[in-house]
Formats: structure tokens, C-alpha cells, sequence
């Protein structure tokens, strides 16, 4: 059964109202913490990675 495309296209109109759309300091705050745990997330890993480089220089003796 075919949707009137009218009908179709208020209904669409009625979803995007309910829509919750983020204010301008909600999407800075939440920028800023993706960075803030990406950098994080860059620390951590190489400090992983030199403590594993340490840990294979001892073991190997290169």
C-alpha cells in the first residue's frame, strides 16, 4: 500500500519536532571532552608502548 506522499512528508515533520537538538554549549562541552580523552587515550598508549620496548630491550639485551 502506497503512503500518500503529503502525509508522508507531515509525519516526517512531526518525528523532527520531537528531535532533542544539543544547544551550543552542550556540543562544545562534548567537543571538548572527545579531545580531551583522546589525548588521554594517546598518553596511555605510549606509555604502553615504551614500558613494552623497555621490557623487550632488557629481556633480548639489543
Amino acid at each position: 500500500m502506497a503512503a500518500n506522499p503529503l502525509q508522508f512528508l507531515q509525519q516526517v515533520r512531526g518525528e523532527v519536532a520531537k528531535i532533542h537538538w544539543p544547544g551550543r554549549r552542550e556540543v562544545l562541552l562534548t567537543t571538548v571532552m572527545v579531545f580531551i580523552l583522546a589525548a588521554l587515550t594517546a598518553v596511555f598508549f605510549s606509555l604502553v608502548d615504551v614500558i613494552i620496548r623497555w621490557g623487550l630491550t632488557l629481556v633480548i639485551g639489543a
